[in-house]
């Protein structure tokens, strides 16, 4: 995961025992970037937990690395948070070690954190007393920083017999420090170790670490081959005794879907004659999916409305089920309220069952429509035409007055001078509404 220039930079931070912890960690922040910190981190993760790989001071170095090496960042999490839980409670390490992970822990929960880092590593083990320390439990350390403990990803059976990056010397005894002498069992002396020999090592270490270790080979034998059958060789000649299946709708007459179309086509321009409009009304009551191809769109829907309302009313009776009904319903409401957009709002209410907020809105805009006209003429006689509109919906009990009260006795209070007005108003006094 590093280069060898890179190993040999982190190798020599590793060594500084003598400076203070927060201009080591400065050190660090400055030599390496961001983006590279996952990278090392995990290589220092790895030589960690070989704990002859590195001696007391290198460690507790790497540990304030692993640790304050996502402090300053805000947004992301320490991943190793959980290893470093795992290293406090190791009951085989070192106590000067747990303690310093411990209050590596607590850095920027108290006052004295700043304190801790201004020391150096040396000085820490040199004036390290164990019996001002105590080393709380595992499930403590977990409940603390529950908020910042990833979930321990899972392991397979396959992962877990992989053998690590790192291996012990089988002839160096056990005890035998990294930095100390070597034993040579045959000339029965120890010869000492150069510390260049010890660095070179390190530093292979890092430079060919890599995320997983040696896995064991995934032997799959060869599956076996089915004996081949007479019959599978049958598409060498196929069967070509294929029967035809003939098109019945081929060469049908088409007719009555032109003529429909050229008739909704003169519907559009103005009133059709009586028998043209029978012509359709029959044409769409034969073959009721003829609707979506008679050249009607919703752009289309406020000129059949004005100049044939019984046509448009029998169209949008017949695209019920069709999933573009809302959208033919919003043009509906929002073109000019005219008598003929009241008549066809008027014969759906009684033919098929609207929404509640289709009705509610169209009802909304020719109150508003009324009030905006300048024309007193105008204004009057539409005012009149919805009043009897109005009455309609609530005879036929269309509409609940409930949800509209408000609204519809502004508007006949403020019209009240003209006669359908107070009429409408003397309904809803009849059916119990009070202002």
């Amino acid at each position: 995961m590093l280069d060898r220039e890179e190993s040999a930079r982190l190798l020599a931070i590793l060594q500084v025992d003598q400076k203070p912890l927060e201009e080591i960690l400065s050190d660090f922040i400055s030599v390496f970037p961001r983006q590279r910190h996952f990278a090392i981190c995990y290589s220092l993760f790895l030589l960690l937990e070989d704990k002859k790989a590195l001696n007391a001071t290198e460690r507790l170095v790497a540990f304030s690395i692993l640790h304050q090496a996502y402090t300053s960042q805000i947004s992301s999490a320490n991943p190793f948070i959980s290893l470093i839980i795992n290293a406090a409670c190791d009951d085989k390490a070192e106590k000067y070690e747990r303690a310093f992970i411990l209050q590596l822990l607590d850095t920027g929960s108290s006052s004295s954190s700043k304190e801790f880092l201004k020391q150096s590593v040396a000085d820490y083990i040199k004036g390290f007393d164990p019996s001002s320390h105590s080393f709380p439990e595992r499930e403590q350390l977990q409940l603390k920083y529950c908020d910042k403990v990833h979930l321990e990803p899972y392991n397979s059976q396959y992962k877990s017999a992989a053998v690590k990056n790192v291996l012990p010397d089988p002839d160096v005894p056990r005890g035998c420090d990294a930095t100390s002498l070597g034993f040579d069992v045959q000339a029965g002396v120890k010869p000492k170790l150069g510390a260049g020999d010890r660095d070179e090592a390190v530093t292979e270490l890092l430079a060919n670490l890599s995320f997983k270790g040696l896995g064991p080979r995934w032997i799959r034998p060869l599956p076996p081959r089915f004996p081949v059958l007479d019959w599978e060789l049958e598409w060498l000649i196929p069967d070509n005794n294929h029967e035809l299946v003939w098109d019945h709708g081929m060469c049908a007459d088409t007719s009555r879907g032109t003529a429909v179309r050229d008739l909704i086509a003169k519907a559009l321009k103005g009133p059709l004659l009586p028998a043209q409009y029978e012509q359709v009304v029959v044409e769409l009551a034969n073959d009721p999916k003829l609707v979506y191809h008679c050249g009607l769109t919703r752009r289309k829907l406020p000129e059949l409305v004005e100049n044939n309302p019984l046509i448009a009313v029998g169209v949008l009776t017949k695209l019920l089920n069709s999933p573009e009904i809302s959208e033919y319903y919003t043009v509906l409401v929002n073109m000019d309220m005219s008598l003929h957009s009241m008549e066809v709002v008027n014969r759906l209410t009684t033919a098929v069952e609207l929404p509640k907020e289709f009705v509610h809105m169209y009802i909304t805009n020719c109150i508003s429509s009324c009030q905006n006209i300048k024309d007193k003429y105008m204004q009057n006689r539409l005012v009149r035409l919805v009043c009897v509109f109005l009455q309609s919906l609530i005879r036929n009990r269309i509409i609940d007055v409930k949800d509209l009260f408000i609204e519809v006795q502004a508007f006949c209070i403020e019209f009240s001078r003209i006669r359908e007005a107070a009429a409408l108003f003397r309904l809803l006094k009849n059916l119990g509404f009070e202002a």
